[in-house]
């Protein structure tokens, strides 16, 4: 049994498996479909997981640890592949596969980000570096082929950055900053494009492009969203008004035609994308506290909310009703909440007393199986 909480998790590209790491320092996966734990717990860490992540054939998983060093696993046999991958002077905070599973890149508390090979275990390159600080107020573009910092930093921000995000056809760059603005960027040159998107009163938290990257959404600690026109940086109509707090999080729906919105006056809002208007009444089921995470479903007929009141809600996005009965753990806050890739299937991490992972039915809204047990105290979010 673990001793303490989860501190990260993924899903498997095909959503059949789980996995997870906590402060007991060992990896554990799960079956979807059975609820059962798969095989025994990775061991090999001297300190807990931060991060894990699943190749995108689901062959393998990659871990990133406290004792500073990255370890490849094999999902079937749950064996450690080759020897650690040792190299950062810090905690490693963040770890990822490229795409065609060659490559691991990480991220540390020492301020460099490094790549490796896979097949070989060894370090490609020179570590990324320059950043001054975790918050030095700036953004940095790496060569991943040669591990090289492409031209300058970016600077302009004058507080730190909280968000950035390149467009669908990685031209450009969007960033987001405690200092209440937003910027573009020319990935290729990296200048910055046009003067400031500005008119948020308070630090700007969260902005997402939409999918054809001709838009952006920004979401502030004034309450308000906003969407611009990512071509000319003007405002689009009039600030989404309706929240009465923090706006916390928002995203476009695949299509562009919807925004979501969460806040920590407890409401979720849709919002109609062409007009500004917002869709029907407030999502305001939860009885307690705000939503701190929000997430469409990839067909986008649906959003996903959890909350401190205990429940895990599920919306029809052309109703604005709520879809069934509310998931929920007796006097546990589901901590972190998402669909899986096919959307049929939501998880959800509760925290204590109940400490432990429910997978849910999205169709029927049935817990499936038994829950993912073997905790015994609180969970972070995912």
């Amino acid at each position: 049994e673990h001793d303490v909480y989860v501190t990260c998790v993924a899903f498997s590209a095909d959503a059949t498996k789980i996995a997870f790491g906590t402060y007991d320092k060992t990896i554990k996966l799960w079956d979807i479909a059975t609820g059962s734990q798969v095989g025994d717990p990775l061991l090999g860490h001297d300190d807990y997981a931060r991060c894990v992540a699943f190749s995108a054939d689901g062959t393998r998983i990659v871990s990133g640890s406290n004792d500073k060093t990255i370890r490849l696993w094999d999902t079937a046999t749950g064996t450690q592949i080759g020897d650690p991958l040792q190299g950062h002077d810090d905690y490693v905070n963040c770890v990822a596969f490229s795409p065609d599973g060659t490559r691991i890149a990480s991220g540390s508390e020492d301020k460099t980000i490094r790549l490796w090979d896979t097949a070989t275990g060894a370090q490609i390159g020179d570590p990324f570096q320059g950043h001054d600080d975790l918050y030095d107020k700036t953004i940095r573009l790496w060569d991943t082929a040669t591990g090289t910092q492409i031209g300058d930093p970016l600077q302009g921000h004058d507080g730190y950055v909280n968000s950035v995000a390149f467009s669908t056809d990685g031209t450009r760059i969007i960033s987001s900053s405690a200092d209440r603005t937003i910027r573009l960027w020319d990935s290729a040159t990296e200048a910055q494009i046009g003067g400031l998107l500005q008119g948020h009163d308070n630090h700007v938290t969260s902005v997402a492009f939409s999918a054809d990257s001709k838009r952006i959404v920004s979401g502030s600690e004034d309450n308000t969203i906003k969407v611009w026109d990512s071509a000319t940086g003007a405002q689009i109509g009039d600030s989404l008004q309706g929240h009465d707090n923090s706006v916390n999080c928002v995203a476009f729906s695949a299509d562009g035609t919807k925004i979501v919105s969460g806040s920590s006056d407890g409401t979720i809002r849709l919002w109609d994308t062409t007009t500004g208007v917002e869709i029907g009444n407030p999502l305001e089921g939860h009885s307690n506290l705000f939503a701190s995470s929000v997430a469409f479903s990839p067909d986008g007929t649906k959003i996903v909310s959890g909350l401190y009141d205990w429940t895990i809600r599920l919306w029809d996005i052309a109703t604005g009703a709520q879809i069934g009965h509310s998931l929920w753990a007796i006097n546990s806050t589901p901590k972190s909440v998402g669909f899986s890739i096919d959307g049929a299937k939501i998880v959800s991490g509760f925290g204590s007393p109940d400490n432990t992972i429910r997978l849910w039915d999205t169709e029927t809204r049935a817990q499936i199986g038994d829950p993912l047990q073997g905790h015994n105290d609180d969970m972070t979010r995912q």
